[in-house]
């Protein structure tokens, strides 16, 4: 069992990386800005995908673990089946539906600047295509009132 001071060297730790990430984070989002921009969106679509796109990498990629930008292709089932339906007040089957749209986005941005693998990118893409009717249900049941028991909303 971890002693006090290793525990609190472990969390030191983790808020060490989690700020290190936060301004990487910043650059990578005033690029995707940028990279959107290019792309001929308008100022309120670019705004809504960067919102979104941050809300993944620096509240759920850094909120167990400290998880680069990078290396969250993996983790979105994770994000728009629970997590986001959990944590977020404005979850809704359109938010999950924008922040799929966003994540692609962001993820293709990546992709381009050769921080995540082609493989990784199409991983994505058949994760959320096959889930995301999962998920709408999911939010779904979880906005229904009459149901009250959290494993007929997870489906546990």
């Amino acid at each position: 069992m971890p002693q006090k001071g290793e525990i609190m060297d472990s969390y030191e730790q983790y808020e060490k990386e989690c700020k290190r990430i936060r301004k990487d984070n910043e650059e990578i989002l005033a690029n995707l800005e940028k990279w959107l921009s290019n792309k001929k969106l308008s100022k309120k679509t670019i705004n809504k995908h960067c919102s979104n796109v941050d809300f993944y990498i620096n509240d759920f990629l850094l909120y167990e673990d400290a998880i680069e930008a990078a290396d969250g292709t993996k983790e979105i089932s994770m994000f728009l089946g629970y997590w986001f339906i959990r944590k977020a007040m404005w979850a809704s089957k359109t938010a999950i539906k924008e922040n799929a749209a966003s994540l692609k986005k962001f993820y293709q941005f990546m992709l381009e600047r050769g921080k995540i693998s082609k493989e990784s990118f199409e991983d994505l893409k058949v994760t959320i295509k096959e889930e995301m009717p999962e998920w709408l249900a999911t939010m779904e049941r979880y906005d229904d009132p009459d149901i009250e028991d959290p494993e007929e909303i997870w489906r546990i």
